[in-house]
Formats: C-alpha cells, structure tokens, sequence
C-alpha cells in the first residue's frame, strides 16, 4: 500500500530503525497510534524490529479510558505484542509544577515512556505525530511569536539520554510525512476501529483551533498547505542542524555559573555577538535551563536589548518570576526567589555574619579621640554609642518602615529610599537594617540615620565595617 511505502521511506530517510532494535510504540487507541502500531508490525520482519505498546492512563478523561485501553488491549493481542497500561497524575502535578495542562501531561507522559522504556530494554520510543501536526505545530508558533528554530517543527528524530540510567533512547516519529486524511483512508480500507479523543474536539485548547479554524482556511488557498509546511520544516531544521553546530561551540565558552533555576553567561561575547548567533545561543541557554520555562520569543527580544543597550545593574522582570539581570562581567538569567534576610540579634561589639548577604560585619567602642574615619555609610559606619542600646538586632525590611537619611533632613519612608535610590526591588529584602529601639540606625551599605550620627557632644563612638564573607 502507498502509505506503508511513504511510511519505509521516512524510517530509511531519517535512519530511525536498525536491525535488532526493541521499539516501544505510545498507544492512545487514537487513529494516528492505531496506524502506527499496524504499519510497524507489518515493517517489523523486514526491519528486524520487536515490538511493544504502552497506553498512558491521564486520569482527565475517566469515561472514555476504558474503551480505550479495551481497543488497544485487542489490537495488539491480535498482533501478539506485548501490551502495558501506565497511570500519571496530571492533576497534582499541574499543582506541584505550575504547567498548564497540556505542558504537564505531555512532560509526564514522555517520562512515563522512558521509564516503560528502560523497564522493556526497548532503545526506541515511537509516537504518532503526523504531517498535520507538523503543520499545526508551525502555524502555533508563528501566531505565539517565533525564530527559525521555531519553524523548524517537530523533529522526525530525536536522541535522548534517560536520566535514570543514561541509556540512549532515540525518540521516533515515523508517520511525520503522512497526512492525516491518508492514516484515516488506511484505516477505514483494513477496517481498523480507533477511538475519538473528545478533548481534540473543544475549541477550547489553541491546537484545536489552529485545527478546526485555520487550516481549513489555509487549505481552500493552497490545497498541498500540509506538504507546503512540512517541506518549509525540512529546510529551517537543516538550517538549523548548521546553526546548532555554532551555537554550541559559542555557549560552552561563555557558561560561568548553572543550576536547575539560573544560567550565568560572560556579558562581553554576548555584547559582540552578532543578533541572528546571539538570540539562538540565548534560546537554548533558557532550554537547557529547567527553572526558565516560560520565556518567549518576545521576551528573547527583550533579553537581547538589555546585552546590547542596557547599563551594568539593569534588568528585566519576566513572567514565572523569571529575571535577565546584566552585571559588570556576566549575565544573570535566573528564577530563584529573591533572597530574604533573616533577623540576627547583637548582644555587644564583635563580629556577626549575615550569610544570605554575603558579609560579615564587625564592631568595636571607641572614644571620638580615637576616631580617624567617619567612613562613607556604606562599607564603613561610626554612630554615637550612647544613642543606641544593646541588644540591636539586624533584619530586613518591614512594611512602613521609616528612617531619617543622613543629611536628608526629614522623615523618609524605607520604600520611597529604595525607589529613589534605584535598588531593584529584587534586592531590596536582601539589604540588612540595623535595628535600636525599634528604629532604623543604618540601612546597611547606603545611608546612616541622622539621630544617631556623631556630634559635638559624642564621647564614644560604636564603629561598624562590612566585609565579603569568604567561605
């Protein structure tokens, strides 16, 4: 048949079977799985392949699993190939990730395939995506905002390494060049039944519009749409394939700093970079960075302006509590939560250290005699010992906290300073207080207050001086 022919040609084009391999096959009972598993079996003696199937169990949908899994659970026992169910909580998993539902079911769901994977010895995973989800794909990203890359679709194949045991599994996509009008005439030909997904029909989700609205329209202009699309796919991933090869030799010179939730770039390269290099090498910065899911083609754009035109200590607030911040030598890309310093108490002079800050901040009395720097209210401080009591304490910022800056003259409110003084307001729970009497003696490392600065009638002075705290 013609589409077992176009089918042998993509497995040959993209290489995705070899002699010997296990497959697992994701079985929905949906027709494009349905005629996955059908035509695999039917390739599997020429290409020397075994077969398993797996159906994943979303939890979404109580009243049509059944029948699903029934329908699958007789497919492949009329094939004699293996069969596993596999349950995932999506529910509780949107609540624990802060995905949308779409985002945690497919990340769940590739998880569970890699897991079933390992457990089957299968070294490939194949999934139903067609010629029409490439399309659909595309014109997704086109309306959300896109680059090359973008456009460059779904990948026929992918090659992954399993995080439980590193095993390579190559993910696999063998009908991505058949429409989905000839998966429907192939199964309707062989009498082959497959279930309706009701969620594919609600105009609620985006695909489904892009489905339902969109492409109908795009094919009374241009009826070959589908194949015009997955064609325009072919050669941005070729492209593409070309630009990765840069991208990577750029990025593994420029990462200082990386964890789960922030990617630390050198900031000179990038201000030379040229942009077309630069908004790639920044995409997949952002891609292999888990905490910085949910930035956008839009938000690239702005990243970029903040490398080329923004001043050291600039920055960007972005969604998920994302922040782009460019220091003097790196730039920061991070998700973390803003640092909150807690409350230290001081009994007497000595030495403390405020280890969310960083600093370590040391005290001693002395006469006024003594004195021979008054210091600058930020890495040094000398107030008059007699206007405070011990204990102070140091903590962070409260609300309708007030002060009287150092030569201001009059009563500020704390958050007026800050806004005043340009602190990014992701800093400002970060910058310790000194505390007497329930007043605010010195905004540590910016201003002393005017009533307990030295005068004519000091006799002895408490001196404070910051330090980096070295680990």
């Amino acid at each position: 048949m013609e589409i077992i022919k176009k089918v042998r040609e993509t497995i040959n084009k993209y290489h995705m079977l070899a002699q010997g391999d296990h497959v697992l096959v994701g079985l929905s009972g949906g027709p494009d799985s349905v005629c996955l598993l059908t035509i695999l079996h039917r390739l599997s003696t020429e290409f020397g392949i075994n077969l398993s199937a797996v159906y994943i169990n979303h939890g979404l949908r109580s009243d049509e699993i059944p029948y699903e899994i029934e329908l699958c659970e007789d497919l492949c026992s009329s094939m004699d190939i293996p069969f596993i169910t596999k349950s995932i909580d999506v529910r509780s998993y949107i609540k624990e990730k802060k995905l949308n539902k779409q985002e945690a079911a497919r990340e769940l769901r590739y998880n569970a395939f890699n897991e079933i994977a390992i457990q089957r010895s299968a070294n490939k995973i194949a999934v139903g995506h067609n010629a029409d989800d490439q399309a659909e794909t595309i014109i997704m990203r086109l309306f959300r905002g896109t680059g090359p890359s973008g456009l460059a679709g779904i990948p026929p194949i992918r090659s992954q390494r399993s995080g439980i045991s590193n095993q390579k599994i190559d993910l696999i996509r063998p009908l991505i060049e058949i429409e989905r009008y000839e998966i429907e005439d192939f199964l309707e030909t062989e009498g082959i039944g497959f279930a309706i997904d009701s969620s594919n029909l609600k105009q609620k989700y985006f695909r489904n519009k892009i489905r339902q609205l969109i492409v109908p329209i795009a094919k009374k202009i241009n009826m070959d749409v589908i194949k015009t699309i997955s064609r325009t796919a072919d050669i941005f991933r070729d492209e593409e394939r070309y630009f990765e090869i840069i991208v990577t030799k750029n990025l593994m010179k420029l990462i200082t700093r990386k964890n789960d939730n922030t990617i630390e770039l050198f900031i000179g390269p990038l201000e030379a970079m040229d942009t077309v290099i630069l908004r790639r090498v920044l995409r997949r910065a952002i891609d292999e960075t888990r905490g910085l899911r949910g930035i956008s083609f839009t938000h690239i754009e702005e990243i970029i302006s903040l490398i080329k035109s923004g001043k050291s200590g600039d920055r960007i607030y972005l969604p998920e509590n994302i922040r782009a911040i460019k220091g003097y030598s790196t730039l920061i890309l991070t998700s973390e939560r803003p640092v909150r310093l807690g409350t230290y108490t001081i009994d007497g002079v000595g030495e403390i250290v405020l280890r969310e800050s960083q600093i370590v901040i040391r005290s001693t009395i002395m006469g006024i005699n003594e004195v021979k720097d008054y210091g600058d209210s930020q890495k040094n401080a000398v107030i008059d010992a007699d206007k405070v009591h011990f204990p102070m304490i140091i903590r962070g910022r409260l609300h309708g906290d007030f002060f009287y800056p150092l030569g201001f003259g009059k009563k500020k409110k704390l958050q007026d300073y800050f806004v005043d003084e340009k602190i990014p307001r992701d800093e400002r729970d970060a910058i310790a207080l000194l505390i007497s009497d329930n007043n605010i003696v010195w905004v540590i490392g910016y201003r002393l207050d005017e009533r307990y600065k030295v005068d004519k009638d000091t006799k002895r002075v408490l001196k404070f001086e910051v330090k980096p705290l070295r680990i």
